[in-house]
């Protein structure tokens, strides 16, 4: 799944874990017979399951939500026994008692029941346009248990027959192919029956009704569809392109066809994850699956073919093979994250994707070196704690430091340890070892110290180099935080491949266990520990070397290497380390570098010192007049658009309008409202990558006029990213009057409960808008949480970290202290960066006026 992303960290109680189900009773087979009624919103479900008893026993304990038994019976030696239920609503449970002992070996439970088609966006659920509804679901990771009583844990694998009855007009897809589409029981009704699936866990299944239609291709012999509402099939041809690739891509380098009979991507009109990689039937947020190729820029490209990369993964790494339980997420996540360039990278060489790798390393490195972290396997036993697993340790970390471990062993050598492992738990479940193992004895290799390490500990490590000497360099590692006032138990240390960069570009990798004080260090101009740039650690060097570096890092170093560099820089001034002006000396020798992405990182960071470290409106313009001075030569030598530019130079070009418009360049300013008035007149007539640096600047500087116009394409275009993109910019515009009309816009009704999060976190996150988005949350909040899911309420406190001050954390904390945000850990993690940000800018605001002042 690609979900929404957040960190937390917690623990799991005795209670929690009595929430498991007990082993004595294992499903076999399913035979599933649904009837959704859409216009009420319920459905009647006849089950029957095939268990094996393990052991005699009085009554048999299954997952259930929001489901009213009718009846529930099984057969002992030709005698029908009607079972008792009892439930349990906080656990999710129901408990069948019979009135006799069923005794050990097979048994069938046939089940009559009832539930709701809700509007919680997980489950069976609704989901509707302006013309009708659709049932569809969404059963990761507790959610299966909402349509159909179940063993609802992974390790509980079955077969799974799955038939539907449902109005005449309408089409149902599910993980298999259709065997059977038979008018009746009633006049105006059909069943439509699917093939037996393989053995598989109660979260992949699925089943989608409505009018969908699709758009097919094929690849290995394999039926491709993208389906979506009839207004949009046609934006799903480019998705089949990419699953066609990568297809054929992932059959060879798995060494393991795929092994269902088909492949179908579903678009669904709300869905609360990007996607979800059910058994041959994934699902997918419409604007993760279906784009016009003609008007998209290249980010809405690259988005969707890493999605549907991500998920097609899936169906090796979590489909086939699944964890064993829930705190091993990252065996299915981590994989997909780790996997999903890949492929797209072969497609596409030109889309530059492992330079975005490098970018959501240095990313993650952050996200794990605040005080709030957690290990990648964590404890999680309630629905509650297993959904916060879903967060950027288990998709980012776990996901770098595979990509660590493939650089230090060699691409061929850890792919033949990835066949090994999936080649010994075919439909089957697996656990962290199975996997470190299976590449530890592949390549005769320590990687099941190393994997150990970073999976049992929290955080990131920092190797400190000295000055090398005969050969050797020094090394010390220890844990590094962002914030200087943070501390961890001072015990943690690692088993780290450090590769350094050889004096002909390659690299030379060797592991740095805990005490071990020297490396060796190859011939080389320079001394650089990061070759690849996927190293997860940060890395500090002495000042000699580190000037060397910098003076070299355009033509010594890659760009994913140049990504790394400027992350550990930065780094370094959060943690107070380095002083702020030396990162942007190096900001500044990389403005002529020919990589969007190199640009676009620094450039952002750039935007984080104007506002967490500056803290006066002179410090703030002083920063635009050196970004504008600095940055303006490199934007007037690319030109003019030209269908000719690669795509590098698109987005580089896209880049730096972007930072001049935030840097209130008054011509950048100007050319983007006019960019964006054509792009909205004609899509096709402005390049789409400029177009987007122009629609967010032009929202940012708008008036009510254009605020009108994105509404409209919001309300009556069939394009998810056109759609999708005028409103997220109704969200950005800073004229007071236009932000209260956004935020009450979101409120209305109007705006999709998916998307409603983002609407309102969007302006309390940004600096120049948050008091007033704040203020006005504050202030409706019975209307936000009507508007938000169980699940998202959470990332409202979240967007809170962008304040400052500790007179706005001790607002935050009161406010929060009367509503309550489920569990407490989002406002835990606000609260630590509102803290650090405070001592950011003490520590370095100083450093900041000298640097200034020497411009």
């Amino acid at each position: 799944m690609l979900a929404a992303l957040t960190l937390v960290s917690f623990s799991a109680t005795q209670d929690a874990a009595a929430q498991r189900l007990p082993t004595v009773a294992r499903p076999e087979h399913y035979s599933l017979t649904l009837t959704p009624n859409l216009k009420d919103a319920t459905f009647s479900g006849s089950e029957t399951i095939d268990l094996l008893l393990a052991q005699p026993v009085d009554s048999i304990t299954l997952n259930a939500a929001e489901i009213k038994f009718d009846s529930v019976t099984t057969e002992v030696n030709g005698r029908e026994l009607r079972a008792t239920v009892t439930t349990d609503e906080e656990k999710q449970q129901a408990t069948l008692a019979f009135d006799q002992t069923l005794p050990a070996g097979k048994i069938a439970l046939k089940i009559e029941y009832a539930g709701i088609l809700n509007h919680e966006l997980r489950g069976f659920y609704l989901s509707k346009t302006a013309k009708r509804s659709y049932a569809v679901t969404q059963f990761e990771a507790t959610d299966a248990r909402r349509a159909f009583p179940s063993f609802d844990e992974p390790a509980f694998k079955a077969t799974f027959d799955i038939q539907l009855t449902v109005d005449k007009g309408d089409t149902v897809i599910s993980n298999t192919n259709l065997i059977s589409d038979t008018p009746g029981p009633v006049v105006g009704e059909h069943t439509v029956k699917f093939a037996t699936t393989p053995k598989m866990s109660t979260y992949l299944v699925a089943f989608l009704v409505g009018d969908f239609q699709c758009v097919s291709g094929e690849s290995d012999g394999v039926p491709i569809r993208a389906c979506a509402t009839p207004d949009k099939v046609e934006q799903g041809k480019f998705a089949v392109s990419a699953a066609e690739f990568i297809l054929h891509y992932y059959d060879t380098y798995f060494g393991i066809k795929y092994p269902m009979p088909k492949l179908d991507m579903i678009a669904i009109p709300d869905f609360e994850a990007g996607a979800m990689e059910n058994f041959g039937a994934i699902t997918y947020r419409e604007t993760d699956l279906l784009i016009d190729e003609k008007t998209a820029p290249l980010s809405a490209k690259r988005r969707v073919g890493v999605v549907v990369a991500h998920e097609m993964a899936h169906q090796w790494f979590g489909d086939m093979v699944t964890m064993d339980w829930w705190n091993n997420i990252w065996l299915n996540e981590g994989f997909a994250s780790w996997m999903e360039n890949k492929p797209v990278a072969a497609w596409h060489p030109e889309w530059n994707v492992p330079q975005d790798v490098a970018v959501d390393l240095d990313r993650t490195l952050n996200l794990d070196a605040a005080r709030t972290t957690r290990t990648i396997r964590a404890s999680a036993d309630t629905p509650e704690e297993i959904n916060a697993m879903f967060d950027g340790i288990t998709y980012g970390k776990a996901g770098a430091v595979l990509n660590m471990v493939e650089n230090y062993l060699g691409v061929e050598t850890f792919r033949q340890g990835v066949h090994n492992y999936l080649a010994a738990h075919l439909y089957a479940n697996a656990t962290a070892e199975d996997f470190w193992n299976a590449q530890t004895e592949n390549s005769h290799k320590p990687v099941d110290k190393i994997m150990e390490s970073f999976v049992a500990q929290p955080g990131v490590p920092e190797l400190t180099f000295s000055e090398p000497a005969n050969g050797k360099v020094g090394v010390g590692q220890q844990r590094f935080f962002l914030s200087p006032s943070a501390t961890g138990d001072g015990q943690e240390s690692w088993s780290i491949p450090v590769c350094f960069k050889t004096a002909d570009g390659q690299n030379d990798c060797q592991v740095l266990s805990p005490g071990a004080p020297n490396l060796a260090v190859p011939s080389a101009p320079f001394l650089f520990a990061n070759g690849g740039g996927k190293g997860y650690y940060r890395s500090a060097y002495p000042q000699e070397v580190y000037t060397k570096l910098v003076q070299v890092a355009e033509t010594g170093l890659t760009p994913e290497e140049r990504i790394g560099l400027l992350g550990d820089e930065w780094a370094q001034v959060r943690a107070n380390k380095a002083p702020v002006g030396q990162y942007l000396d190096l900001v500044a020798a990389v403005r002529d570098d020919e990589s969007g992405s190199i640009l676009e990182a620094a450039l952002q960071t750039v935007g984080q010192i104007k506002y967490r470290i500056a803290s006066t409106d002179a410090e703030r313009e002083a920063l635009n007049a050196w970004e504008r001075k600095t940055f303006r030569p490199a934007l007037e030598k690319l030109g003019p658009p030209s269908v000719n530019d690669s795509p590098e130079k698109q987005e580089l070009r896209a880049a730096l309008f972007a930072a001049l418009g935030s840097s209130e360049d008054t011509d950048v300013i100007a050319q983007a409202k006019g960019i964006a008035e054509k792009f909205l007149a004609d899509p096709s007539s402005v390049d789409p990558n400029l177009a987007q640096s122009a629609l967010n600047i032009a929202a940012a500087n708008g008036d009510a006029a254009f605020f009108d116009k994105l509404q409209e394409v919001y309300e009556t275009s069939a394009n998810p990213e056109l759609q999708q993109g005028a409103l997220r910019r109704l969200a950005s515009f800073q004229d007071p009057a236009l932000e209260k009309r956004a935020l009450a816009y979101t409120l209305s009704g109007k705006v999709r409960n998916q998307d409603s999060p983002r609407m309102l976190t969007a302006p309390i996150t940004n600096p120049l808008t948050r008091d007033l988005a704040w203020q006005y949350v504050q202030q409706n909040w019975d209307k936000v949480t009507t508007q938000l899911t169980k699940w998202s309420v959470g990332a409202i406190a979240g967007s809170t970290s962008s304040f400052c001050t500790a007179e706005s954390r001790d607002k935050v904390v009161a406010f929060f202290s009367t509503h309550k945000e489920g569990s407490g850990r989002a406002l835990k993690r606000a609260t630590d960066q509102i803290n650090d940000c405070i001592e950011l800018r003490a520590n370095q605001e100083p450093n900041l006026r000298d640097w200034l002042a020497k411009q």
